[in-house]
C-alpha cells in the first residue's frame, strides 16, 4: 500500500450514502447561498453578472491582479506583486473586494465551530460541550472587547481571542482537576467560568467612551460578519489550515475518548494529555472563528449533533460532515441575516441562535439524557 492512500485512509472516510448526502446538500447550499449573498446588496446584480465577475478571465489569467484582490494593495506592493485594478469592471471589483469575502469567512467560522464543538463533546463525553458551555468563548469575547475598549490595535484582535481562549480553558481546567479531570467536572467548570467572563465582559461595557466603539463592541458581541474583508479571511484561513488536516487525523483518539477513560487508558492512551492537545486544537478553531465573526452561538453545539444523527458516532464521518455542514449553517443564516429585513442587518449570531435554539429543543425533548453518548 503505497504512503499517500494509507494517509487518505487514515484522514477521511468510506463515502457512503449518509455522508454522501450530508457533503452534497452542503455544498449546494453553500454555492447557492453564496450566490444569493453576492448578488443582492446597495448594487444588486443579475446572476449572469455575478458568474462572470467571479469567473472574471482578468482575475484568473493575472496572478497579480488576484494577488492584489486578496492580500490588499499594500501587501501586494511590498511583495512586489502589486496590479492596477482599473482594468476590472466595477461588477468584479464589488464581488471580489466586499462580497466574495464575507462568504468566505462565513464559511470558515462555520467549519471551525462546528469542528470545535464536535472535539469538546468528544473530549467530555457530553452533547451539550460546546465552545460556549466551556467557557472558550467568553474568554475570547472578552480579550477581544479588553481590546476594542482600550483601542490596542485590530491586528491583535486574533490573539486576544486565541489568548483569551486559552486562557479561560486552563483556568476551566485548573478548577476541574482533582488528580485528573472527569467530564462533568469540565463541564460544570466551565459553565462557571464562562459565567465570570460574560460578567467580566459587561463591566467593560462601562469603560467605553466613543459610540462607534459601543457599536463594534455590540454587533461583535452579538456575532457579526458586517464589515468583513480580504483581512479577515486571511486571518481565519491560517488556523484552519491546521485545524482541518489536525482534526481529520485525531479521529482515532476522538473514538477511543467516547469509550470512556478506564477503556482508553486499557488501550494504551495517555488520557489527559490527549484531552489536552485536543482541546488546544478545539481552542484554536473556536479563537479563530471568534476573532472574526464574534460569538456566533449553536453553530457547535448543533451541528455536531445534527450531522451525527445521520452518520452515527464514528469520529473520521462525523468530522468530515461537520467540515461541510458547519459553512453551509453559517453560510445560510448569513444571507438570512442580511436580506430578511430588508435595508436591516442582524448579527448572523441571532439567526444562528434562532435555527439553533429550538432545534435543540425538540433534541432535548426527545432525548431523556444528554449526560454521554
Amino acid at each position: 500500500m503505497s504512503r499517500q492512500r494509507r494517509v487518505r485512509d487514515v484522514l477521511l472516510p468510506e463515502l457512503d450514502a449518509q455522508l454522501a448526502s450530508i457533503i452534497g446538500a452542503s455544498v449546494v447550499l453553500v454555492v447557492v447561498a453564496g450566490l444569493v449573498q453576492i448578488r443582492y446588496g446597495a448594487y444588486e446584480m443579475p446572476f449572469e453578472t455575478v458568474v462572470r465577475a467571479l469567473f472574471d478571465r482578468v482575475v484568473w489569467t493575472n496572478p497579480d491582479v488576484l494577488a492584489t484582490l486578496v492580500l490588499g494593495e499594500n501587501a501586494a506592493r511590498t511583495l512586489g506583486v502589486y496590479a492596477d485594478l482599473s482594468v476590472l469592471t466595477n461588477a468584479t471589483i464589488v464581488v471580489w473586494t466586499v462580497r466574495l469575502p464575507r462568504v468566505l469567512v462565513a464559511a470558515f467560522v462555520g467549519l471551525n465551530l462546528a469542528v470545535s464543538g464536535a472535539i469538546f463533546q468528544a473530549i467530555t463525553r457530553n452533547e451539550l460541550a460546546s465552545p460556549y458551555i466551556l467557557g472558550v468563548s467568553s474568554g475570547a469575547g472578552v480579550a477581544v472587547v479588553f481590546t476594542l475598549v482600550f483601542s490596542l490595535g485590530a491586528y491583535l484582535l486574533p490573539l486576544a481571542a486565541v489568548a483569551g481562549g486559552t486562557a479561560a480553558f486552563l483556568l476551566v481546567y485548573a478548577v476541574a482537576w482533582r488528580g485528573g479531570t472527569t467530564p462533568v467536572r469540565l463541564v460544570l467548570a466551565g459553565v462557571v467560568v464562562g459565567t465570570i467572563f460574560n460578567s467580566l465582559q459587561t463591566g467593560l461595557f462601562y469603560f467605553i467612551e466613543s459610540n462607534g466603539v459601543m457599536r463594534t463592541a455590540v454587533a461583535w458581541l452579538a456575532g457579526s460578519l458586517t464589515g468583513v474583508d480580504w483581512t479577515d479571511a486571511r486571518i481565519v484561513a491560517v488556523p484552519t489550515l491546521v485545524v482541518v488536516p489536525a482534526a481529520l487525523a485525531s479521529a482515532r483518539q476522538l473514538d477511543v475518548l467516547l469509550l470512556g477513560e478506564r477503556a482508553a487508558r486499557s488501550l494504551g492512551m495517555s488520557v489527559e494529555r490527549i484531552r489536552f492537545l485536543l482541546s488546544a486544537l478545539a481552542i484554536l478553531a473556536a479563537s479563530a472563528a471568534v476573532a472574526v465573526a464574534g460569538l456566533v452561538g449553536f453553530v457547535g453545539l448543533v451541528v455536531p449533533h445534527a450531522v451525527r444523527t445521520f452518520v452515527g458516532s464514528d469520529y473520521r464521518r462525523l468530522m468530515t460532515g461537520c467540515l461541510f455542514a458547519g459553512p453551509a449553517l453559517v453560510v445560510v443564516a448569513d444571507v438570512v441575516a442580511r436580506l430578511a429585513l430588508g435595508g436591516t442587518q442582524v448579527p448572523v449570531g441571532v439567526v444562528t441562535g434562532l435555527l439553533g435554539g429550538p432545534y435543540f429543543l425538540l433534541l432535548l425533548r426527545r432525548t431523556e439524557s444528554f449526560t454521554e453518548f
